[in-house]
This record gives structure tokens, sequence and C-alpha cells, in this order.
């Protein structure tokens, strides 16, 4: 069994975290990565085992338009903080996953730079995507070329060259031999190149063991991507939806189909897509902020941590902060928070002590992670479902609507259930249980033995 198989994520945007300057100036290093230490506690304390954290090395302006993969940006502090910082997540049991961001390069990155220099002449003309020396752009470089998103800052690499290739190749084994980091978060993934991706998986195998890939995927068939020959994992973009919507529109049935389909698709083993669940992240609105009704929280993150795949928890909103897009800007969805102050208050610590139940549930649950997934009840307010392993069921009941909701059950072989957020225990006759769920609710059903 892999760490990431069982693992709970928290999530940092770090250039936002710590209030970083929108734009890099290249001046002396700011040791604001330091600053992030005390938040190492806070992500243990909540149950997290692993961190994805990123971007963080040298680049323009928010991270993606990277240019110098070998360096910490001076924003953050240098190349000796990021080993420590990673060396004391470790020694608080916390994996660390950073971003990589190989499908495009800033304007400032070497091999750009060198083209812009040399034209025709430059060895790496050949690095990015129809370069054409008979157009033009906004930047007047007297030449275009492919990018990603319509943005000419972000200069789309040629993946299919065995020059680049070998280079990011090269680059993860510099990253796990100075930095020891036990995995990437692969930005941009569906559009990475399938062999480019083969290659990295062939590396991640021989650089470190369960050394984890990770991929940002936003629609299709997660399974093209999410398999032995390429990544472990994708983001599950299609449950992330529908969490959301599920409750806003009272639709249940969009996230059980949503479960369903996925769960298929990975050969309806419980860790076979391996999908990177969550409610929210750096470039979608907080979960606070897209709930209609508030009170959903509880159901959207009692299913965040129970169904399968592995749970995430995006910096803040375990203390319920909102976060929308304005004017085109993400600014909003990555602020700099004070961790104390987050702390003292406390409706966001109770939301916070909520997840901290819910991660210490899954930590001590084998179930919870390598259950398999079957659903008992589902209409459009009300869904049931186990994750059994080894004959233990666990049962989960959430309730979507103003009102109680009682759940007939079967008990399995268990005698009674013990509620893991409530301490509500019932016992089970013939083989049957009722449990009632209060409304905007839910609850996890541990077999007591």
């Amino acid at each position: 069994m892999a760490w990431y198989e069982e693992a709970v994520f928290y999530h940092i945007y770090p250039l936002g975290l710590t209030g970083a300057p929108k734009q890099n100036e290249y001046k002396e290093p700011v040791h604001r990565l330091n600053e992030l230490l005390p938040w190492i506690r806070h992500i243990r304390d909540l149950g997290c085992s692993a961190l994805y954290i990123g971007p963080l090395f040298e680049s323009v302006g928010h991270g993606y338009e990277t240019t110098d993969y070998r360096k910490l940006d001076c924003r953050l502090g240098t190349n000796g903080d990021l080993a420590a910082f990673v060396k004391e997540c470790h020694a608080q049991g916390i994996r660390v996953v950073l971003d990589a961001v190989f499908n495009h390069t800033g304007r400032d990155f070497f091999a750009f730079r060198d083209l812009r220099q040399n034209r025709e002449n430059s060895p790496y003309r050949d690095w990015y995507c129809n370069v054409n020396f008979y157009g033009n752009n906004e930047y007047n470089d007297g030449f275009s070329y492919d990018n990603w998103g319509g943005y000419n800052l972000l200069v789309k690499l040629n993946q299919r060259n065995p020059a680049v290739r070998d280079y990011f190749c090269e680059l993860v084994r510099f990253w796990v031999s100075e930095f020891d980091i036990d995995g990437l978060r692969l930005d941009a993934a569906d559009v990475l190149d399938f062999e480019f991706m083969k290659a990295l998986r062939r590396t991640a195998d021989s650089v470190k063991e369960d050394f984890w890939l990770m991929g940002e995927v936003i629609h299709g068939e997660y399974i093209r991507w999410a398999n032995p020959e390429m990544l472990h994992a994708v983001t599950n973009y299609h449950l992330h939806k529908a969490l959301w919507s599920g409750h806003n529109d009272h639709n249940y049935f969009e996230i059980a189909h949503t479960v369903k389909r996925l769960y298929d698709m990975g050969g309806c083993r419980p860790t076979g897509l391996g999908l990177y669940n969550f409610a929210d992240n750096h470039d979608v609105e907080r979960i606070m902020t897209k709930l209609h009704d508030k009170a959903h929280f509880l159901p959207v993150h009692i299913l965040l941590y129970t169904l399968p795949g592995v749970p995430s928890v995006y910096y803040g909103s375990e203390f319920g902060i909102e976060g929308r897009k304005e004017r085109g800007s993400d600014d909003a969805l990555r602020p700099c928070l004070d961790l104390e102050e987050c702390l003292k208050n406390a409706e966001r610590r109770r939301l916070c002590d909520l997840l901290k139940a819910l991660g210490k549930l899954r930590r001590e649950t084998p179930a919870l992670s390598y259950g398999h997934y079957r659903e008992l009840c589902l209409t459009t307010g009300h869904y049931a479902f186990a994750r059994e392993l080894d004959g233990c069921s666990v049962l989960v009941t959430v309730n979507n609507e103003n009102a109680d909701k009682e759940f007939d059950l079967p008990a399995a072989n268990a005698s009674a259930y013990k509620g893991a957020l409530r301490g509500t225990r019932i016992a089970a006759e013939g083989g049957r249980v009722r449990l009632n769920i209060g409304p905007d609710s839910g609850e996890i059903w541990l077999p007591v033995e």
C-alpha cells in the first residue's frame, strides 16, 4: 500500500498565503517561505498527511510563467529555505508534492531568451511549438508561437523533442536530490504529450519509492491519464462540480452518478483511478462562496472524506473563508492569511474542528481509503452508501433537505452502529439499522464490535 492511497492532502498556494508581491522584481531573496513553518503543525493537527504546495520556482508573476526551474522564487526565499521546509514537513509526518509546470515556460526562461536573441540560429528553436519566424505578437518578437490559454506570456513547450523530455526528467531527479520531495502535481496535464508523461512516469518510478504523479485534468475520460503507464492520479473536477451543484440543486443523483461512473471506470476498485478529490482550489471559487445554503458545508465535506479517492483541503477553507473570482482575477481565491487570527475566531475554529474530526476518522478507518463502495439509498435529497473492507461496513448518510430523514439500511454483520461525529449509538435489528439524520447534515456510522 502506497502512502498516497490513504493520504489526506492540504493545498497551499504559497505566493498568495505569504502575501508576496504580484510581480517579481528579481531582487534579493525574501524568506517568506519560512513564515509557513507554523502551518506545518496546523496541517498535521488537521489530520492531513500530505501537502501539495506550489508553484514555487522563479517566475514573473503568479508562478506559472516559470523562468528558472532550479531556483526557489526569490519572493519566497532560497533553495535552502525550501530544503529546510520539506525536511520539517517530513519530521512532522507530512509528505510534500510540488507544482510542476512542464507544459509551458515564461518568456524569461533561458531557452526562450536564446530563441529571441538568435532566432533561426538558436539551438532551442525546436524546444517550443510552431515557432513561425514570419509571424509576430504583442511583444514584437518578430515571430509567433503556440501558447497556453491564449496567453503569449506562457510559451508552449514541444514535449515531443527528446531534449525537452530529457531536460525535465533530469529536473525531477534534481528536485528529489535537492529537496527530497515525494511527488509532483503536473500543471495542465490535460494538454501534455502522452509520451512525455510516460517518460516522467518511468523517471518517477526510478527516483524514489512511491514517488507520486498527479495531473491537473479538468474534462475527459480520466483513465486516459490515470493508468499504470502514465499518472497515478488526476484532479477530480467531475466530483468537484457535482459536490457543490448537487447540494445547491438538491440533486444527490448528480453526485452519486458521478461517483458510480468514475468508480466503474477504475475497475470498481477503491484505489482504481486514485482521484484527487477537492471542494475548491486556487483556480475555482471557494466552496463556502458557491454553496447557496452554508449549512451544506457539513455534508459536502463528509462526502469529500468518505467517497473513493484522496481528499484535499485548500488552505483557509477549513475556516470557511469565502473567495470569488472578480474582474477576471484569481487574487481573491489566493489570499494572505494569518493563522493565529483564523484560530481565534470561534465560528472558523468550529468548522476547522469538523475537518479535524474527519481527518482523524479517515486516518483511523482503513475502509474509507481501501473499502469497496456500495450505494445503499438515493433520492434527490438523501444519499447513503457503504465502504466495505474485510467484513467491516462503514455507513455514510447525508441529507440536503431541511427536514429530518430516517434511513433504513442493511447492517451487514454489525449488531450496532455508532455515529463518528456525534457519538449516537443505534442497535441493529433483523439485519437492518434505522439511522436518523437531521436537516442539511450527515453522519459516518462505524460498526460497533
